[in-house]
């Protein structure tokens, strides 16, 4: 009920966003009605249609996309046939006469002189709305359309959609009655019935022509709403704080003593879509071993990176009491699919027993919000021990042999001596301070992203690089489909463009939906990367795309500098997800 009552309080908040405005008019079309019978009706046809849709996109995947655009579609037809009846009943009659009805129908009747102001007619106009808002994604709806998107469908979510959905109709609401009593009295004291009807008839076709265009998600988005956003992120950190604070990154100086603390029970591994290598464990039936759990994603590359020291610890010690579960929580859509995991698992030979966490499940019962992240589980089924991210290898092999010896094992292999490979994507990072970040290509968490004009979501849309990018810049060339989670290539050829610092680039791509590969080259700095090139392309710069996964691209041979790289894409459907530097 917390969370419920501040993202409620986010959605209050959006009235004072720009991502407000394309649905105003629409809302204000009918303030001069009882509010009980028509604006009412209307808040919550809205509020319960983004709900219904927002749901559906952040756990549906593509298809559910594809529908909200064909109700786009049909959205923006019945509301032009709205605004046409506010300007002109004869016009709008030449135009489409079989429409009139339906559009009359959705018009207060002292302003059309024959239209309905129904419950029915507000509530349907009220659900076209809902089918066109796109409030801008500020951190209390992030939050919200996050963990859809981790749990899935579930009442849960809807919830709390319809909850952030119900406190932006709420302060719309007030809006409308404000607004009612003013358009009220411009009526009596000027009689400027019908001056206000044409007014809020353009404003509706105005506001219908920047939703199809694309303005409503590229330009408002990007007008200032920091005053909003620093609202909100206030209300998260009040909430954070009163949720309880998260672990630090464990291993590190205080457990060089090896004094290990017990920092809490082993929690159940049920709830895992399928088991790989072994049948279905348990937290039970594991007691009496020493257990390292390892979150992880095949297309993660810290995870990666991570690899081969877990593998190493597995080979080295399950013969002396050690058992390794490799809890695979997806980050992208496509690593949910059971065959895509399977093959990583036997492409990275990962032999120990791996659960596939695709609801989340054993991810919320630990409280875990890293990729990779390591808990160290004693013999009697306490966690002792863990670290998030990369590093601290050897201060994790001394936990891991402390627990083992504290369960008996007092025959161990010498520590240390194991041999990280120096080559591929699970080679150490370098020490490069300012290496560039981990940069999602989908607009749930875009950054930096530099063409003009933006992002059109979920909108094909035609995109051209600057000719300049700053470090850490990247932007589109052709035309692409950008979604929450990726961009897809619609017509090749198509390019993506970006300013980095490291010594290793990587982009997780995946082949077109119906497994086509597809060709592309690889520039850095306008040429051919020759002895720079990653593993995935020949010094040419050329490689496929013939699978989900994460690509080496760039490897430099000599000393880091800052690089344009341009990957162009020959055929058409590529799936970019995310770039990550090392």
């Amino acid at each position: 009920m917390v969370l419920a009552a501040l993202v409620f309080l986010g959605g209050m908040l959006t009235i004072f966003s720009p991502c407000i405005l394309p649905v105003l008019p629409f809302v204000f079309a009918r303030s001069d009605r009882r509010f009980a019978t028509s604006g009412l009706p209307m808040l919550l046809g809205m509020a319960a249609t983004f709900a219904g849709i927002a749901t559906l996109a952040a756990v549906g995947g593509a298809w559910a996309v594809r529908v909200n655009q064909y109700g786009r579609v049909f959205a923006l037809g019945l509301l032009t046939v709205f605004a046409f009846t506010l300007l002109s009943s004869r016009l709008a009659d030449w135009v489409a006469r079989p429409f009139v009805a339906l559009g009359n129908r959705l018009i207060p009747t002292d302003v059309t002189g024959n239209g309905g102001n129904g419950v029915a007619s507000s509530l349907l106009l009220g659900g076209a709305t809902g089918l066109l808002w796109a409030p801008c994604a500020g951190p209390v709806l992030g939050l919200v359309l996050t963990g859809a998107a981790l749990s899935g469908p579930n009442a849960r979510t809807t919830l709390l959609l319809f909850a952030y959905a119900a406190g932006a109709c709420t302060s719309l609401g007030v809006a409308l009655l404000t607004g009612g009593r003013v358009f009220a009295a411009m009526k009596r004291s000027l009689g400027a019935g019908e001056w206000v009807r044409r007014v809020l008839g353009a404003a509706i076709l105005l506001a219908v022509a920047a939703i199809a265009m694309g303005w409503d998600a590229s330009v408002l988005t990007r007008l200032s709403i920091a005053g909003t956003n620093r609202v909100e992120q206030s209300l998260l950190d009040k909430f954070k704080t009163a949720s309880g604070p998260d672990r630090g990154t464990g291993i590190g100086a205080r457990y060089t003593s090896l004094g290990l603390p017990v920092e809490g029970e082993f929690p159940s591994l049920s709830g895992a879509t399928a088991w790989l290598n072994s049948a279905p464990l348990s937290s039970d039936g594991l007691r009496g071993k020493v257990v390292l759990i390892d979150f992880w994603t095949y297309s993660c590359i810290n995870c990666l990176r991570t690899l081969p020291y877990v593998k190493a610890w597995y080979d080295k010690y399950r013969d002396h009491g050690l058992v390794v579960v490799g809890v695979h929580t997806p980050e992208f859509a496509f690593e949910k699919e059971e065959s895509n995991v399977e093959h990583a698992v036997a492409e990275l030979h990962v032999d120990y027993p791996v659960a596939l966490d695709n609801d989340y499940a054993i991810w919320r019962r630990f409280n875990n919000h890293y990729w990779p992240a390591h808990y160290f589980i004693d013999a009697a089924g306490k966690i002792r021990a863990h670290h998030f991210a990369e590093g601290s290898y050897e201060e994790s092999e001394d936990v891991i042999r402390q627990l083992l010896i504290e369960a008996g094992h007092t025959d161990l292999p010498p520590a240390g001596e194991m041999a990280a490979p120096v080559s591929g994507v699970e080679a150490a990072a370098d020490s490069a301070p300012n290496r560039s970040p981990e940069t999602y290509v989908g607009y749930g968490r875009v950054e930096n992203f530099r063409s003009p004009g933006g992002i059109a979501k979920d909108l094909p849309h035609t995109y051209a690089a600057p000719a300049y990018l700053d470090t850490n810049q990247w932007a589109l060339s052709g035309k692409w489909t950008v979604d929450r989670e990726n961009a897809v290539l619609r017509a090749s050829p198509g390019s993506i463009k970006f300013r980095f610092v490291a010594r290793d680039l990587h982009l997780v791509l995946g082949p077109d939906v119906a497994g086509r590969p597809v060709r592309f080259r690889v520039l850095l700095d306008g040429r051919a990367p020759g002895p720079d090139h990653g593993m995935d392309i020949n010094a040419s710069g050329d490689g496929v795309v013939t699978e989900q996964r994460l690509y080496q691209l760039i490897r430099e041979a000599s000393d880091i500098a800052e690089h344009t790289f341009t990957i162009e894409f020959l055929d058409d459907g590529v799936q970019a997800y995310a770039f990550t530097f090392g």
